[in-house]
């Protein structure tokens, strides 16, 4: 287990998306239908989107038949999902304040982003906003580090990033606070960008958002140099980027 962050820290990497929010939507991977079919079955329901951030995760549930409302404190960010996906409707909030009536929706989802979440008053929110026989989906992406190059540039970001990119226990403190069953499954999806695509997706990170530019720039250069000296990624013009897709459906009881 890394060491936790302080609340102020936690505070300053919550907000700090709307600075990136461009090269977000245009660098970071996105899901695979399978992991929403697991999440939400084969029929249509309503859906919010919690922390959709610039849509990633909207685009698979409208592409899977599914009407969907999006929320993210972020209003840049939503300024990116809504070019591109014109027709949902944002809304700036978060977990812990979700802007909705009442038993409004069918399922609440929410991709990269639960690990943001205060689950005990965020799981009071979802039982308000969820009808009767609903569901939750949380969803992450992360890197496949059995791969050895991506192994590498794990170990190079692990200081930083200190874990918090993925649950870190988040799904089994919502099963408490709801309460809720949980399944959970694992899909791949892979990214097949040049390297320095694989470094400007880090950049979209908060633990590299909230540097100084100064630092922002060294911590940068030295994974451009190690995607330069590596035997896997050394020359190449395209990488493929894997990510093991972990997502988890809690059926509150």
């Amino acid at each position: 287990m890394t060491d936790p962050l302080d609340p102020a820290d936690w505070q300053q990497r919550r907000t700090s998306f709307g600075a990136v929010a461009a090269d977000y939507a245009a660098l970071r991977p996105g899901y695979p239908p399978g992991a929403v079919a697991f999440l939400l079955g084969g029929w249509p329901r309503r859906v919010l989107d919690l922390g959709a951030g610039t849509g990633l995760l909207t685009g698979v549930l409208l592409a899977a038949g599914h009407e969907v409302v999006a929320v993210d404190p972020s209003p840049q960010m939503l300024d990116q999902l809504h070019a591109r996906h014109p027709g949902v409707p944002v809304h700036v909030g978060g977990a812990e304040a979700v802007p909705l009536p009442d038993r409004s929706v069918d399922a609440v989802v929410a991709g990269q982003a639960a690990h943001w979440f205060d689950p005990e008053p965020a799981a009071a929110e979802l039982r308000r906003v969820l009808r009767p026989g609903s569901v939750v989906g949380f969803v992450w992406n992360v890197r496949d580090e059995r791969v050895p190059w991506v192994a590498a540039l794990g170990a190079a970001l692990a200081a930083e990033a200190r874990g918090h990119e993925a649950d870190q226990g988040v799904v089994a403190r919502f099963a408490r606070a709801l309460p809720a069953d949980v399944a959970d499954a694992e899909f791949r999806v892979v990214q097949r960008v040049p390297p320095e695509q694989v470094v400007g997706g880090i950049g979209t990170r908060s633990y590299v958002a909230t540097m100084t530019p100064r630092a922002r720039a060294a911590f940068l250069g030295g994974l451009r140099d190690l995607l330069a000296g590596h035997p896997d990624t050394a020359a190449r013009d395209l990488l493929e980027l894997p990510y093991r897709t972990n997502a988890y459906r809690l059926t509150p009881r």
